[in-house]
């Protein structure tokens, strides 16, 4: 689940993009872009348990956000030891072996909000609570973007058709922990475009992991993955950015995927977790909030594709966790 990057942050991230992203500073456009701090996080007492249907056994280790108003993170990018990285692990394999098997059930027909049920069911299988589910109010367990929508798209009755693309993210609280991963799946058979959204997309996420190790700077994630999508002629959406993860669901460092000042001259640390996320599109990068506030979509409808992992950066380079 990725992470709103603030438009005090934003008007940073201006160095190497193309003409057309730099309007998007303008106040008109930093409208659509919500604040970290402005959704507040809602108790999950029993009146929301009935409201969403949802039940969770005591025996299910929740998260702060849902038992109090804290939104617990370091104020720094914390460097895990070998015993936290090795408590971590579980639940980042779970929310892998979650989202594989959410895959198999992507096909025409098929409602958001079935896949919905799918996660949830698959969490409470495993012991495990559905990290987005009541954070920061979202009232669901996992993120279903569909098409034009490019991130924290909400299940509902909405419909997947054949040609349709859809990125389901994963994130699992589990033994203290969270894991966060996703991918874009097709619906049936997809158009040329489409396909090589996708294909371009996981490249994008491939090449930033690459740069990952010890001793690097953060800034080479976006320098890469912005590279690499325009050399395949697709744009990649700069509103949003990896986050550290651990114990807590969002933290720093912040992953920003195009070139930027953001990240200053700030390295890798062995030891250091974090999630990397592009999104990229056919068309315009510039983005809209819906009514629901949260369902972001592109401003002219063209259609986004993203992949994620949670990795650790190593001595030697890094380890993808959500494998």
């Amino acid at each position: 689940m990725v992470l709103n990057i603030p438009v005090s942050s934003w008007l940073s991230i201006s160095r190497k993009l193309p003409t057309a992203l730099y309007k998007c500073k303008s106040n008109k456009h930093s409208s659509f872009l919500p604040q970290r701090s402005s959704q507040n996080p809602v108790f999950f007492s029993t009146a929301w348990k009935c409201h969403l249907q949802r039940h969770i056994p005591n025996t299910i280790a929740l998260p702060t956000y849902v038992t109090s108003s804290q939104l617990k993170a370091p104020s720094v990018a914390e460097i895990k030891t070998d015993d936290q990285i090795s408590q971590m692990l579980p639940a980042c394999k779970l929310a892998a072996e979650i989202l594989r098997h959410i895959g198999k059930y992507i096909k025409a027909g098929i409602k958001t909000e079935h896949i919905d049920d799918l996660v949830y069911s698959k969490c409470i299988e495993a012991g495990a609570y559905p990290s987005p589910l009541m954070y920061k109010g979202f009232p669901k367990s996992v993120c279903t973007s569909v098409n034009e929508v490019a991130c924290h798209g909400i299940p509902g009755p909405r419909v997947l058709n054949e040609g349709d693309i859809i990125n389901v993210d994963v994130t699992v609280f589990f033994k203290g922990y969270h894991g966060d991963t996703s991918a874009t799946f097709s619906v049936g058979e997809i158009d040329q475009r489409s396909r090589a959204l996708m294909r371009a997309t996981q490249d994008c996420l491939r090449a930033g992991i690459s740069v990952c190790r010890d001793g690097a700077l953060f800034s080479e994630i976006g320098e890469i993955i912005f590279k690499e999508a325009c050399e395949a002629g697709f744009e990649v959406i700069p509103f949003f950015c990896g986050h550290g993860i651990g114990t807590y669901f969002h933290g720093p460092p912040d992953i920003v995927h195009v070139p930027s000042d953001h990240c200053g001259s700030e390295r890798m640390k062995a030891g250091m977790t974090f999630t990397i996320e592009p999104i990229l599109c056919t068309g315009h990068p510039e983005i809209k909030v819906l009514d629901d506030g949260w369902t972001v979509v592109t401003a002219d409808g063209s259609w986004s594709a993203q992949y994620e992992h949670t990795i650790l950066v190593t001595e030697k380079g890094s380890q993808i966790l959500t494998e």
